[in-house]
């Protein structure tokens, strides 16, 4: 079993975005001409080998490229597949904190991410206060992109130090989870994982021959439950992010907890599933 805890399905309005240019660029990528099938995702899980995925919403300051509700009913169609993850405008606080709310108890959404450098705004801008309250409260993890930016925006805003690593001091109840890594500054973002109970790292945006070696030592050490496995599909296809796993000579443990069960732990993913196949098996026609 694996879990990739960073996807999501494009939408045209995603794919056409701008910022996404120089990663088209990077990766030779193609906009295609109609809206994808949720169908196209799963294929692409299965050819690796990954059994569920956490399929997350985006909006950017000029609104919705992902809205929560397509992510919802993505869920709903395969529940035994996908849960999501929620996003909200950021630069209205209130309304985004009543949009949580809603993906939380209405969608059964599992979680919130959010993109500093979209946003031009650290995790420690005031903006994100009420959101880590209500995160908290909800008892849903918050997950945040930290390292540098691929998209030709600003990256100060992915240190891990300061900005994480306040959070964490603010939030102590709250459960972090941090994609890409934090390269170049991977090791500032190993030391807030090992200070912080509630902070984890997440290999989205990277294929494993591409892992730092301080990352490979704690995944392989005192890190083992604290990294959890994301490709950052579709930008980087799930059997192309796997490539080399083999090669880390990681124990059979240690692989498991990597791949899935710290995901299945962190997001508590068998109780998620377990509602979400509860609220179809309720909607079928009897």
């Amino acid at each position: 079993m694996a879990v990739d805890v960073w996807m999501q399905h494009p939408t045209l309005r995603f794919l056409r975005h701008e910022m996404f240019e120089s990663l088209r660029r990077w990766t030779g990528q193609e906009i295609p001409a109609e809206e994808l099938s949720i169908d196209v995702t799963i294929a692409a899980m299965d050819a690796a080998g990954i059994s569920f995925g956490l399929l997350s919403a985006w909006h950017a300051p000029d609104g919705p490229l992902i809205a929560n509700d397509e992510v919802a009913d993505w869920v709903a169609k395969h529940p035994n597949r996908f849960a999501g993850l929620a996003a909200v405008n950021l630069a209205k606080p209130m309304d985004a904190v009543r949009e949580l709310r809603r993906c939380v108890e209405e969608l059964r959404l599992i979680g919130l991410r959010v993109i500093p450098w979209l946003w031009e705004a650290p995790p420690t801008d005031r903006r994100y206060y009420p959101l880590y309250a209500a995160c908290a409260e909800l008892e849903v993890p918050f997950c945040t992109q930290v390292g540098h930016t691929g998209p030709m925006r600003p990256s100060e805003t992915g240190r891990p130090i300061p900005y994480i690593d306040q959070v964490a001091l603010d939030f102590p109840e709250l459960t972090i989870v941090c994609g890409h890594i934090g390269y170049p500054w991977t090791e500032e973002m190993i030391a807030v994982a090992t200070k912080h109970p509630n902070v984890y790292i997440d290999t989205s945006a990277y294929t494993v021959r591409r892992y730092p070696p301080a990352l490979i030592a704690y995944l392989k050490a005192h890190g083992c439950d604290k990294v959890l496995f994301g490709t950052n599909w579709p930008m980087i296809a799930p059997c192309k992010a796997l490539e080399g796993l083999a090669d880390l000579a990681l124990t059979g443990e240690v692989v498991a907890g990597f791949l899935a069960g710290n995901a299945a732990r962190v997001y508590r993913l068998a109780a998620a599933t377990a509602v979400n196949q509860a609220d179809d098996e309720q909607t079928e026609p009897q």
